[in-house]
């Protein structure tokens, strides 16, 4: 098929889009405040995809209305798309139960029974990082971990602060990461890979970051000195199925036996444990499939926007921008941050990013080379980065209020986005897949 002449109009539906949801966000969180109204979600994400769907069906009256929703079904009919879809219903589902079971808060609670109390703060990062891997949300994982990192802070005398921001980063951390987080989902499904093979390219850069930021938080807690956190009470069997999806998803077992495994345990370690009745493991697996429906509906609405823009030449545009700006392979990788980056920043949704940059970095991967895995983690690891440093982004305000502090006091400790940012620069400038894959084709032939 005769792919269309690049078309700067096609993208009329997605800056049609940004000016309605990050036009209205900024007027309603800076210009005309509301208490107790995060001015980001007055203007709904699907209300806004909704009108810039309406654009994108009154462009190009030249393609019969049957037409565009022929291109449109190709776009939402894609097999990774339908995947990515039964993916996000199945992790609401564990996330729902799991959460309402008890796991998390005993997950968190064990882990902070065990950690020194003078590495209190470092402790906090740690489990941060692994309950969000096992968790597969960031947001979530904030939730559980705030009011926690809030006490801690309080009672040992620790920088508020620097406790919330340290849980931040380590949510962001296991979002990168996880094998059910929305954005891994979404990363991999757009680039047709595999979870495990696109995880072994993040780790290598999420572990030095991690590491790094481990370093700071221990010299930090020892120039800080003693601190005195008491007991948390946990429950041993409640934590059981965080720990088994976590070890399950880093062993590369499918995500789809990962999730019902990890439910299916979930709700069995409620009931015996008496934190769950039938009725409430039933009404929680509803209430985390119902947190995923925005989520679903703006992927199957992307999907028809980004197929319709596709067919009127938009994404030719905008490879043709990054042909022009951008020069070898390590541009082509420049130039896929630049695009995530600029949607998350203007989306303030690491998702959403996600699953309206996929596609055209895709045809920009095809086109420079790059290694569709090494694309995924592009995609995920740069979306993280802003998602867990813009102080209007659901992370930062959820935190924010639950700690009772601005989200702006947080994001000078916010050492891990900062550290990945740097790794992931650096990961691209060393990057030397392109030689190897010479060496290797020189041998072969």
């Amino acid at each position: 098929m005769e792919k269309p002449k690049p078309n700067v109009k096609a993208l009329l539906p997605i800056i049609v889009f940004l000016v309605l949801y990050l036009g209205s966000g900024i007027y309603y969180e800076y210009i005309n405040p509301t208490k107790g109204q995060m001015g980001f979600y007055v203007m709904s994400v699907v209300v806004a995809f909704i009108i810039a769907l309406v654009v994108a069906f009154l462009q190009n009256p030249k393609l019969s209305f049957d037409k565009k929703i022929h291109a449109c079904a190709r776009g939402i009919g894609d097999d990774n798309i339908t995947i990515m879809l039964f993916i996000f219903l199945m992790a609401g589902a564990f996330s729902g139960i799991a959460s309402k079971s008890g796991g998390a808060v005993s997950t968190a609670n064990l882990l902070l029974d065990i950690i020194p109390a003078n590495f209190a703060i470092p402790g906090l990062f740690i489990i941060a990082c692994l309950i969000s891997m096992a968790m597969g949300t960031s947001v979530g994982t904030i939730t559980v971990l705030v009011p926690i990192a809030f006490s801690v802070a309080q009672s040992a005398g620790l920088n508020l602060p620097m406790c919330v921001a340290t849980v931040v980063g380590g949510a962001m951390f296991g979002d990168n990461l996880s094998f059910i987080s929305d954005t891994t989902i979404a990363a991999t499904k757009t680039q047709g890979v595999e979870m495990k093979d696109k995880f072994k390219v993040n780790f290598k850069i999420a572990l030095p970051a991690a590491i790094a930021t481990l370093i700071i938080l221990v010299v930090l807690a020892i120039r800080q000195g003693s601190a005195d956190l008491g007991h948390f009470d946990y429950n041993i069997w409640q934590a059981i199925p965080y720990f088994v999806v976590l070890i399950a998803s880093l062993c590369g077992i499918n995500v789809f036996i990962v999730l019902g495994c990890g439910t299916v345990l979930s709700g069995i370690v409620g009931l015996c444990t008496k934190s769950l009745t039938i009725a409430t493991a039933f009404s929680s697996m509803s209430d985390g499939t119902k947190n995923m429906f925005e989520t679903m509906i703006v992927t199957i609405l992307v999907a028809s926007i980004g197929a319709l823009m596709k067919e009127y030449g938009g994404f030719e545009a905008i490879l043709h921008f990054i042909r022009k700006t951008f020069k070898g392979k390590k541009g082509g990788m420049l130039g896929i941050g630049l695009l995530t980056s600029l949607m998350d920043v203007a989306t303030a949704n690491n998702t959403v990013a996600i699953v309206m940059a996929g596609p055209i970095a895709r045809e920009i991967s095809e086109d420079f080379g790059i290694e569709p895995k090494k694309t995924a983690s592009l995609l995920d690891t740069f979306s993280c980065v802003w998602q867990g440093i813009i102080p209007y982004g659901a992370q930062l305000l959820i935190a924010a209020s639950l700690a009772r502090i601005t989200s702006m006091s947080i994001i000078p400790y916010l050492f891990y986005p900062f550290l990945l940012l740097v790794c992931l620069i650096v990961s691209i400038i060393l990057d030397k897949s392109t030689e190897e894959n010479i060496k290797s084709e020189d041998l072969s032939a």
